[in-house]
């Protein structure tokens, strides 16, 4: 039965304090027998004022931290789900990017987010995540964590039942759902989604998530959460502040769950009408 670790975060606009940040929690996880970190969307840097952020996501520092991250791992001896950090890409946009880094070593599993988040709230927030960042297109999965088949999203393909659909299909343990929720829709939708997209992949969902209110004026939902296959909450961090929890992964559960209700074994296309 895996241990992990899960850090909720207020990530700020200095890459090398969130970075000391993950660093520690590293440490104090691998010394309380965790087997995998798990960390928030945009863990290094959480900036909406893009400009000011430009100049590192745009140099030598950025791909520089990735590989940092990755000898952090080794290091200390424990798998690190990053669950996301700002990087330059093709085309002169910016990626959003999962990394996976393995203890053992080698070129960490990335994953780019495939849904923008480009929205106007009610309360008056507006966000073009694509003005900026460059969509992802590829569905990620990894085999042989220390929690099986790891599958990759980030924040705002919570919405998108499909990629978790895909996912399922794959036969997932577990599915990693870093955020950074924002508190009005964190609010209204954050336990409902997670608790669906478990029970509709029969998978484990560990959701890191931002909280609290950050350096570039935004404020997040914080409750990051692990959900079980039969969507039961495990683990809830609560929307107060930072800090660093653990849970055990029962594997054995997810067998458990796909027999009793045998929905991805029952799953057929859905029919589609003309035009």
């Amino acid at each position: 039965m895996p241990k992990i670790a899960v850090l909720q975060m207020c990530s700020g606009v200095d890459p090398e304090v969130n970075f000391a940040a993950v660093a520690a929690a590293a440490r104090d996880a691998a010394g309380q027998g965790a087997a995998v970190l798990f960390t928030p969307e945009m863990a290094l840097l959480l900036d909406r004022q893009r400009d000011r952020a430009r100049g590192w996501i745009e140099s030598d520092g950025a791909a520089a931290m990735a590989v940092r991250v990755a000898e952090l791992a080794h290091d200390t001896g424990i798998d690190i789900a990053l669950g996301s950090m700002p990087i330059g890409a093709p085309g002169g946009k910016w990626a959003n990017r999962a990394l996976y880094c393995r203890s053992s070593g080698g070129t960490p599993v990335s994953y780019d987010k495939i849904h923008m988040f480009d929205v106007d709230l009610a309360g008056g927030e507006t966000w073009r995540e694509s003005a900026a960042y460059e969509p992802g297109r590829d569905v990620v999965s990894i085999d042989d964590t220390p929690v099986g088949r790891l599958g990759l999203t980030i924040c705002y393909d919570l919405r998108f039942p499909a990629l978790f659909g895909e996912l399922g299909n794959r036969r997932c343990n577990c599915i990693a759902v870093p955020a950074a929720f924002t508190k009005p829709t964190g609010a209204a939708h954050w336990h409902v989604m997670l608790r669906a997209r478990a029970i509709e992949a029969q998978a484990f969902i560990i959701a890191s998530a931002q909280v609290g209110k950050h350096e570039d004026g935004r404020e997040t939902f914080g409750h990051s959460l692990v959900v079980d296959p039969w969507g039961e909450v495990l683990l809830d961090m609560g929307g107060e502040a930072p800090g660093l929890a653990f849970c055990e992964i029962e594997l054995d559960r997810i067998a458990e769950v796909r027999a009793q209700m045998p929905a991805l074994a029952n799953r057929r296309p859905v029919p589609t009408s003309p035009a």
